[in-house]
């Protein structure tokens, strides 16, 4: 996690939504707030939620990586990077809407302090996760090999970003088997739960705050 940091800047407002929210939804109030903070007119935000089971196709999507999806769980194209991903209850979602251009314009740098940031959120329940140089998000050691235990895919309009990271702490894991998650076929993908934490959404949301602010 080497070269130039993101300045951390004001403390943003964090904003918990505690019911599972619909995708297209929380995308249009999303575009919204993100245009309200570019304006001056809202401040820098951090909302933290669950979303109702979703997959979700970002800008390099393939179809080819949608094997057999379930056809009781809705496929909704996002203007965030990256591939297909599946969100659904049990997944702490992250999404940072903040002034980039007041924390060095750097799109790399602040990939980087995300991943430090879910790094050291792990690290506080007895995880060992790291970023991989050649495939994005957050990767663990399981006795079936590694495996990811977080994505990370943003957009940067304006130098607000939107979007974040999706962090797997006792989600349904089956969908996963049904897509190709983020193009990646040769590593499975895991949760917290599946790695022995009897922890909570709510918990790792208290835990995911503080560790911004540490």
């Amino acid at each position: 996690m080497q070269g130039k940091s993101v300045e951390m800047g004001q403390i943003p407002e964090f904003i918990l939504f505690p019911d599972p929210q619909p995708y297209e939804e929380t995308l249009q109030k999303m575009a919204k707030t993100a245009q309200a903070i570019a304006m001056g007119e809202a401040p820098e935000q951090v909302w933290l939620l669950q979303h109702s089971p979703v997959y979700t196709l970002g800008t390099s999507a393939k179809e080819a990586d949608l094997l057999n999806p379930d056809p009781t769980i809705p496929q909704v194209k996002t203007g965030r990077g990256g591939q297909v991903t599946y969100h659904g209850p049990g997944m702490l979602v992250v999404y940072p809407l903040l002034r980039l251009q007041e924390r060095g314009k750097d799109v790399r740098a602040y990939v980087r302090w995300l991943e430090q940031w879910i790094c050291r959120s792990l690290a506080t329940v007895g995880i060992e996760g790291a970023p991989h140089p050649e495939r994005i998000g957050i990767w663990t050691q399981t006795p079936q090999g590694e495996a990811k235990i977080a994505a990370i895919g943003v957009r940067i309009q304006k130098w607000i970003t939107t979007h974040g990271f999706a962090l797997n702490v006792c989600p349904d894991l089956s969908p996963f088997q049904h897509i190709v998650p983020c193009g990646i076929r040769d590593f499975g993908v895991t949760s917290l739960k599946a790695l022995g934490q009897d922890i909570s959404v709510k918990e790792m949301t208290q835990i995911v705050t503080d560790c911004y602010k540490s």
